[in-house]
């Protein structure tokens, strides 16, 4: 008689660990804590504007106030705003992946204050810089007046890069923090909620009528 063949054991499922009792309550309030923070971070830091093109964008860091002026009153404004130059247009993937890569970089070093006194474009930048203009000015580019050069090629000395002769477009010469302290922008959005807002103004009218 041939012995019976064992049977296997059942396929083990995937269980999540159990949480004693008296550890849900907090663990319930923290994660509640930090939802809630998580928000108010979003808000203050109005971070779903980096998701558009809107060029206020740019200036909820106050450091860049210069450089939005200098835009502002340019040539470039009636054209192309920041994201036409400063982020790359070949995918969506790729656009998006340079604003959220850029962007954290940008934020930690304004949290922590680790900007420049001179605001410059970093080297990615750069590349993205000149990839734009050639892009949107392409059909100025030709073998008898101008080329096209990547920055690539400026490196090994086979031409200049856009900006080494149009160095005025479209910031200007003078970047410092401390270039334009007079620069006038447009406000930044209020954080305070446009229903709590009009509350607020409701609740003070009587009593600015009363002290009068």
């Amino acid at each position: 008689m041939a012995p019976a063949t064992p049977t296997p054991p059942p396929p083990r499922r995937f269980r999540l660990p159990r949480i004693s009792p008296r550890w849900r309550l907090p663990i319930i309030l923290a994660a509640g804590c930090f939802f809630g923070l998580s928000l108010v971070l979003l808000r203050v830091s109005n971070a779903t504007s980096y998701l558009s093109d809107d060029p206020k964008a740019c200036i909820n860091c106050h450091i860049m106030q210069p450089q939005f002026a200098s835009w502002e009153r340019g040539s470039h404004a009636r054209v192309a705003h920041c994201n036409d130059c400063h982020v790359p247009h070949d995918s969506f993937a790729s656009k998006y992946y340079f604003k959220a890569k850029d962007g954290a970089r940008h934020a930690f070093m304004f949290t922590f204050h680790m900007e420049p006194q001179v605001i410059q474009v970093h080297e990615p930048g750069m590349g993205v810089i000149q990839q734009n203009c050639i892009r949107c000015h392409e059909d100025m580019l030709n073998a008898a007046s101008h080329l096209a050069v990547t920055r690539g090629q400026a490196e090994e000395g086979e031409g200049k890069l856009c900006w080494d002769c149009h160095r005025e477009t479209p910031h200007g010469r003078v970047n410092s923090l401390s270039s334009a302290p007079w620069t006038r922008t447009p406000d930044l959005d209020s954080i305070t909620p446009a229903w709590l807002r009009e509350q607020l103004s409701t609740q003070n009218a009587p009593s600015n009528e009363s002290k009068k």
